[in-house]
């Protein structure tokens, strides 16, 4: 049966926009005052969100659900895997933990991963008018193509329409759009209506003789090339961001080392984007800057992580930092490292043990199977300010517990303490992702960490214009009228009487 109101993005590589041109698309049909959602059958990313239905999706899916004015949901995002090593990851259905699984492993579980994709689906059909579906790495994966749920496995199953999106900036863009094509097979290259190139600079006319020819090759029109959208910003599915924009002389430097298994690191945007901020993230074989704030971020997989961490040197260098003065915040995993040690007596993250914890904080944390997903708002004080409003959300399987977490600088709503401040105020520690796009937090982080007077700055203000940004772009360079009619969208029927 056909899916009508379903239209799915697929992109030539990772990174080609997929998760961009979906937010765009949501924000554009939302500011039409029509009623759509993002899906993506299965995602791949250590960034991720808690939903309004207390389960966990993928960062992406998120963004795309606040384009849509929209909390986001578990069925926008059934299937979601976590990697945890090379070769595995944790399998999460309809927001919560199944198990850990190896690629081959998953590979055959597949075909039983497709029923929550279905069910997802047809439930937000029942709900929304339209649904803008994300791709996931490229259709042309000829391995992966066996009981494919992300790619043209879901656009067959559920008989919907494709676009195709390429990155032009990276080069070799006629080479990627053609190449995918030659790979599919021939109903999936039936199901593509055409194409999209994105992140374009320079001259329209200069690319014109290429757009000519590629749709005279395929017999698929071009729906339009996206320019390149200088200082824009949207949350990232899973790459770290290293971009610095431009910061204020007199900038506090902030640095965060990239662990191996760094997860939610879209926590620190707000941060890369201060004009009062001068973020550093430090990569492997690096020695750690002279800096103001070291904040140690999320993990996936904390001792690994820990460990990994101490082999770089980085342990001794974040001793050196606070001898100097430095102040250190550890965020969820952490937050784990600050303390004295970390259990994982049911071998959650992998092989059980327990690793000793840099021993900044005087606490111990247990892992246990069940994981918190829950989202938080409570009262925010560091530093003896005065308590401010703040809204978060946790994603973790420990527990903490020790004399650290009895000067807590966080407050939930029922009353709970959560987090800590050590007794010379040099260090804390939070479960809580997502503080950061509280303008109050930033700036009594800031002033915590030494700088007196910062810039005005709203992130949730900034993540509002780039959405609507996106969407002006999208409405201008895209034939809207043709991708209405693959919706089969009323305005198209209203516009054509």
């Amino acid at each position: 049966m056909k899916s009508i109101g379903t239209l799915m993005v697929q992109g030539t590589t990772s990174d080609a926009g997929k998760s961009t041109l979906v937010a765009g698309l949501c924000r554009v049909l939302w500011r039409k005052a029509l009623s759509v959602a993002p899906f993506k059958p299965q995602n791949m990313a250590l960034n991720s969100a808690v939903t309004a239905d207390g389960g966990e999706v993928g960062r992406a899916q998120a963004v795309q659900a606040y384009a849509c004015g929209l909390a986001p949901h578990t069925d926008m995002n059934p299937v979601l895997l976590k990697p945890n090593s090379d070769t595995g990851a944790q399998v999460i259905i309809h927001g919560r933990p199944l198990s850990n699984m190896e690629a081959t492993v998953y590979h055959d579980y597949k075909q039983v991963a497709w029923n929550a994709v279905e069910l997802s689906h047809q439930r937000l059909r029942s709900v929304y008018d339209y649904v803008i579906v994300e791709g996931a790495g490229s259709p042309a994966e000829i391995n992966l193509r066996e009981n494919d749920i992300a790619n043209m496995g879901f656009a067959e199953r559920e008989d919907c329409p494709v676009i195709i999106i390429a990155d032009i900036d990276k080069g070799g863009v006629f080479a990627h759009i053609v190449g995918t094509l030659a790979l599919l097979s021939e109903s999936e290259q039936a199901r593509v209506k055409g194409f999209v190139i994105n992140r374009f600079r320079g001259d329209i006319a200069l690319l014109q003789s290429g757009l000519d020819w590629l749709e005279e090759y395929t017999g698929k029109p071009v729906l339009g090339v996206l320019p390149y959208l200088h200082g824009f910003h949207l949350e990232a599915e899973d790459a770290v961001a290293f971009q610095q924009p431009e910061y204020s002389e007199q900038a506090l430097h902030v640095v965060v080392p990239v662990l191996p298994h760094i997860s939610n690191h879209t926590d620190f945007d707000p941060l890369r984007l201060h004009p009062s901020i001068k973020l550093t993230y430090v990569g492997p074989e690096q020695l750690i800057p002279a800096a103001d704030l070291i904040i140690l971020p999320g993990s996936k997989s904390v001792r690994s992580d820990l460990e990994w961490l101490r082999k770089q040197g980085w342990d001794t260098q974040i001793n050196k930092h606070l001898r100097y003065g430095g102040k250190v915040l550890g965020v969820c995993g952490g937050f784990q490292m600050l303390g004295h040690s970390i259990d994982d007596p049911h071998g959650i993250e992998g092989v059980a043990g327990c690793s000793e914890g840099l021993a900044l904080l005087t606490m111990d944390t247990r892992l246990y199977p069940e994981k918190k997903l829950s989202n938080q708002i409570g009262t925010f004080s560091l530093d003896g300010k005065e308590a401010i409003a703040v809204a978060g959300y946790e994603i973790h399987c420990g527990i903490s517990t020790g004399d650290a977490l009895s000067a807590p600088m966080i407050r939930l709503s029922d009353d709970t303490a959560e987090g800590a401040i050590s007794s010379d105020g040099q260090i804390a520690g939070t479960y809580l992702h997502g503080l950061f796009e509280s303008s109050g937090v930033v700036n009594q982080v800031l002033q915590w960490a030494g700088l007196k007077t910062a810039a005005d700055f709203d992130y949730r203000d900034r993540k509002d214009r780039d959405l609507d940004r996106l969407a002006d772009s999208i409405e201008t360079h895209l034939d809207m009228k043709a991708i209405y009619r693959l919706l089969d969208a009323p305005i198209v029927r209203e516009s054509a009487e």
